[in-house]
């Protein structure tokens, strides 16, 4: 495993190693290049994607041009993992992305990407538990005639999550994998019949003119249809976990991110054909949610629609699943490094995985929906229930943070392999990767900018710069830590990112 020169790993007096054991370390060889692109395709969750954030997108922007946008997003995502993929293959830690930032720009800035990034994916996990309760009280309420207020099943959800999360990784990969298939084949189906059967406008590319994505509302469709990609840039967190991470992390990125830009740009297209493009924005805005349902209904009859409100609930279950999955790893490299208590450094029993990082995210999901059903006085069905806040207000604040964490990635896969001397022979990336990091900085800018468009808040609301400032505190909070750890603890501090090469330095060295 390729080391980072100017980095240290430090051992405990006497040579004694600070860990202990396996216990410290993520089981290897659990996921193939199967399993490992299921669990980070999961976090996409492309049915809610198709269903809730193309009609937005449609109905508040006003941009027919989605299609493009994703086609134009995926270029930039792939030029992100350009770089990302290639410091994959140097740096193998749960932390991900605070392991690669802490490589490039030091311990300091790692610490402040690694609070950002426990914020972001718990925020972008429990934000979901809000429009999964509130979808599962729906379909019981039409389907079985029975009234529960959302946040029951959004509890039970999150206790369901939280007992899988503390199973074996290909255990979890097996349940996201089946639930994941279902969803993207019951989308194509519908992509084809509204390509068999078209609106007046019959098959028109119209969607995939430059000429739409003009407007205020352009840099703000970015910032949606960026949400919809999120999940791809997690691969490396289960690095550790895989026999062949140099090879495998790499093959799921690209895998991902063109997957996804090419299935959702055709999903949105199809949505465009199925009104005709003339009348996508209008009929968005009558259906809101309800567009996909309301189109399938007309094509595929009722059977299919029902089937496929169910699946949009299990869909949003494999997101849950997903991201708990990352957030508990996150928690667990912290922990192994010194940035949280000890005992989230540990695995736990026979599974291997990162169970006390999978209790931590359980409680917040469950504190979080608890403060948000205490404060919902308002109608099951009211649309300005917490409920739906919960999502928009969480999902945001998440996807801002991913944003940001992708922006300085970018910058350090620059600084990484120029401080290595590497700069000529990886001069191609470093251009893409700096490239991709002043796109993403732009998305970053819009999405700050316009954030209370995104949460539906007004222009005068504190939202707009309480929920974005929560990611600027993380960050701050971050590099504190990272500069108090410097100056009272500098071994813990020399361990950050390092995750289990640390521990096998340590073991050498105590041998």
């Amino acid at each position: 495993m390729t080391t980072d020169s100017s980095r240290t790993s430090p051992t405990a007096p006497g040579g004694i190693s600070t860990f202990k054991g396996e216990e410290r370390a993520l089981r290897a060889d659990r996921l193939g290049t199967g399993g490992l692109l299921l669990s980070v395709l999961a976090a996409t969750a492309p049915l809610m994607v198709v269903a809730g954030v193309m009609p937005t997108t449609f109905a508040v922007m006003g941009i027919v041009g989605q299609p493009l946008l994703f086609v134009v997003l995926g270029v930039v995502l792939i030029l992100f993992s350009i770089g990302y993929a290639e410091m994959s293959r140097h740096v193998h830690n749960a932390g991900a992305f605070y392991a690669y930032i802490s490589r490039g720009l030091g311990g300091t800035a790692g610490a402040g990407a690694a609070l950002v990034a426990l914020v972001a994916y718990n925020a972008l996990q429990v934000g979901i538990y809000g429009i999964f309760g509130f979808e599962v009280s729906g379909l019981l309420a039409t389907y079985a005639d029975v009234q529960i207020a959302w946040w029951i099943p959004a509890l039970v959800a999150a206790l369901a999550v939280g007992l899988l999360g503390w199973l074996k990784i290909d255990v979890n990969a097996r349940v996201l994998g089946v639930l994941l298939v279902i969803e993207v084949l019951l989308v194509v189906v519908f992509d084809i019949a509204a390509i068999a059967d078209p609106g007046k406008e019959g098959l028109s590319l119209h969607a995939f003119n430059p000429d739409t994505l003009t407007g205020a509302g352009v840099g703000t469709a970015l910032c949606f249809c960026i949400a919809a990609f999120l999940g791809f840039e997690q691969a490396p967190v289960y690095a550790e976990e895989t026999s062949r991470p140099h090879v495998l992390v790499p093959r799921v990125m690209f895998l991902a991110v063109g997957g996804v830009a090419v299935f959702f740009a055709l999903s949105s297209w199809a949505l465009t054909v199925a009104t005709g493009p003339s009348a996508i924005v209008g009929t968005s805005q009558k259906q809101s949610a309800g567009l996909l349902f309301f189109l399938t209904e007309s094509r595929l009859g009722g059977t299919f629609t029902d089937v496929l409100h169910v699946l949009f609930v299990t869909g949003m279950f494999a997101a849950l699943l997903s991201f708990h999955n990352v957030v508990a790893r996150y928690a667990f490299a912290m922990g192994r490094e010194g940035l949280l208590p000890a005992a989230f450094g540990r695995t736990s029993g026979s599974s291997g995985a990162p169970g006390t990082g999978s209790l931590l995210q359980t409680v917040v999901a469950v504190v979080v929906v608890v403060a948000f059903a205490i404060a919902d006085d308002k109608p099951a069905g009211d649309p300005t229930a917490p409920v739906l806040q919960l999502f928009t207000w969480f999902g945001n604040i998440g996807a801002l943070g991913v944003i940001v964490l992708m922006a300085a990635a970018s910058l350090s896969v620059v600084v990484f392999f120029v401080r290595r001397g590497a700069a000529g022979a990886q001069a191609w990336r470093l251009v893409t990767s700096a490239l991709a990091g002043v796109a993403l900085l732009v998305i970053a800018g819009y999405t700050v900018k316009d954030f209370e468009v995104l949460v539906g808040a007004g222009p005068d609301s504190s939202l707009s710069w309480v929920l974005p400032g929560i990611i600027a505190l993380a960050a701050l909070a971050g590099v504190v830590l990272g500069l108090v750890l410097r100056a009272r603890a500098p071994e813990k501090h020399a361990r950050i990112g390092l995750g289990n090469e640390a521990f096998q330095l340590d073991k050498a060295a105590s041998s």
